[in-house]
């Protein structure tokens, strides 16, 4: 396989990610990914058409309690500690 990514690929991401490389590290780095990148790549071809799907190696359920509505705090308890509400929220100062 040939070169997936080089040295202008890196360079971009890292300007997007504000980083600073230096020539080394960027060569380093371009020939590590590209090896990753092509290894998964290799990973992607194996014939996997006899295997099943699965999400965990060990046969488990998770065990879901019902839900049942209630009240779990009143409206004074819930404000008790907020410096500021507003009417049913709590208010909060605007983020620029």
């Amino acid at each position: 396989m040939g070169k997936i990514i080089n040295k202008k690929d890196i360079k971009h991401i890292a300007k997007l990610a504000e980083l600073k490389y230096s020539d080394a590290e960027i060569d380093k780095i371009t020939d590590q990914l590209d090896k990753i990148i092509n290894h998964i790549t290799k990973i992607g071809q194996a014939d996997t058409s006899n295997i099943v799907p699965t999400s965990h190696v060990l046969e488990i359920t998770n065990v879901y309690r019902e839900d049942k509505v209630r009240i779990s705090f009143t409206r004074e308890e819930s404000f008790k500690n907020a410096p500021l509400e507003d009417e049913d929220g709590f208010k909060v100062p605007k983020i620029d």
